[in-house]
């Protein structure tokens, strides 16, 4: 959010109410300072279909992580099945939509498969082997360092 805010950039952001699940007070306020200078927009909202309205990338972070409990993921699916990528969802953004997630992706869960799974929507891999190149010039920058 910050970066967007920073460069410029319209961001929706959508998720369940709750203290838990929404972003900081102090992130928000950071990114609309930022906003001001950039002339960008980042928005949250507990709306789906809001935020992906006419919007040329739609991006799903991951509901679970390994520490969740089996109690805690039915109930995670719960508040968070309202936010799941699918079609119909992505009928209302634009007509070239791409579809990104930083994986592992759960399928079912914050993505339908046939979304994530489309060559012509998804870009999920695209995206996993541009983080491998970026990994890769990391490392390649700390061994001349010396780190490594």
């Amino acid at each position: 959010m910050r970066s967007a805010a920073l460069l410029g950039f319209e961001m929706r952001v959508a998720g369940p109410e709750g203290e838990e699940f929404e972003p900081e007070k102090e992130v928000l306020e950071e990114c609309a300072e930022l906003c001001k200078v950039s002339g960008g927009k980042v928005i949250y909202t507990h709306d789906a279909v809001e935020a992906v309205k006419d919007c040329e990338f739609v991006y799903a972070d991951s509901w679970m992580s390994y520490h969740i409990s089996p109690e805690e993921e039915a109930e995670r699916k719960t508040k968070f099945m309202p936010y799941q990528i699918t079609r119909e969802l992505l009928s209302h953004a634009a007509d070239n939509v791409k579809f990104m997630n930083c994986l592992p992706a759960m399928r079912g869960c914050e993505q339908t498969a046939d979304v994530i799974d489309d060559p012509k929507l998804s870009i999920v891999f695209d995206e996993a082997e541009n983080r491998l190149w970026a990994q890769c010039g990391y490392l390649l920058f700390l061994k001349e360092q010396g780190m490594l």
